[in-house]
């Protein structure tokens, strides 16, 4: 008998499913209780803590995932434009349930890259040759003033430190791939606009750049290996512009990339 009741209270208690999170989710710490409360006497007033917050795990993964396929898949042409794709559809191609999908369409539609269509899923967006000017205007009033101030202000050595991103620039140019070139040079020009500290502007250039790569598959032919080169070939030497100080080459440089 005693031996059943030792067992008893050594026993493990069972864990629910829904207590465990899910395996690759960032859970952080829970928080620890304070050792006063461990080592409170008899007689000492203690007052009751109040309960520890709920840990709710990040569930974004997963829609992440999809909106970086949805994305490539249109810059590739796989998604075309005009088409309209359902969410159950496309979660069927991805192995994945229509929640995250739908919600990676909505980020899609804020973007302009899509657009909803009711009870039948999401269009694919046309763009026209003034929808690319405009975007192309809208870079220019952006990036070519930070990109100035910063020419003026920073070192020339601070511009090695982006000599890499412009190298990869350069291979996924040498390579052809469009979709690998696009993500390489936003890169780079996030890198760039990061340096003004300013991450509004950071956020809304970025942005305009997506939508500006998307619009100039759509208005115009895919770019050839010799046209992306040739862009790359502007980051290395707006770099080289940079590090000497030539003020008019850097303002031809940003002006004629876009």
């Amino acid at each position: 008998m005693e031996q059943s009741r030792a067992e008893s209270r050594t026993a493990p208690t069972a864990v629910s499913p829904a207590a465990v999170p899910a395996v690759g989710s960032s859970v952080p710490p829970a928080p620890r209780t304070p050792r006063r409360a461990e080592t409170a006497v008899r007689g000492e007033h203690t007052h009751s803590e109040p309960p520890a917050p709920k840990v709710v795990p990040h569930r974004h993964s997963v829609r992440d995932q999809i909106l970086q396929a949805l994305r490539a898949a249109l810059l590739s042409g796989e998604l075309a434009p005009g088409e309209v794709y359902s969410a159950p559809a496309l979660a069927e191609r991805f192995g994945v349930s229509p929640t995250p999908v739908r919600e990676a369409m909505q980020l899609l539609v804020s973007e302009g890259a899509v657009e909803t269509v009711p009870n039948r899923g999401f269009r694919v967006a046309r763009h026209s040759p003034r929808d690319l000017a405009e975007l192309t205007e809208v870079r220019a009033l952006l990036e070519v003033p930070a990109v100035l101030a910063l020419a003026r202000t920073l070192p020339a050595e601070h511009w090695a430190q982006l000599r890499p991103l412009a190298d990869d620039t350069w291979q996924a140019a040498a390579c052809g791939d469009h979709t690998a070139y696009a993500e390489t040079d936003r890169a780079f020009h996030r890198a760039l606009l990061e340096l003004t500290g300013n991450r509004q502007l950071v956020a809304v250039a970025e942005d305009v750049q997506r939508r500006a790569h998307l619009s100039a598959l759509r208005a115009s032919p895919a770019p050839r290996t010799t046209d992306l080169l040739a862009e790359a070939a502007d980051h290395l030497a707006l770099l080289d512009a940079l590090t000497d100080q030539d003020f008019p080459a850097v303002e031809r440089l940003v002006r004629g990339h876009f």
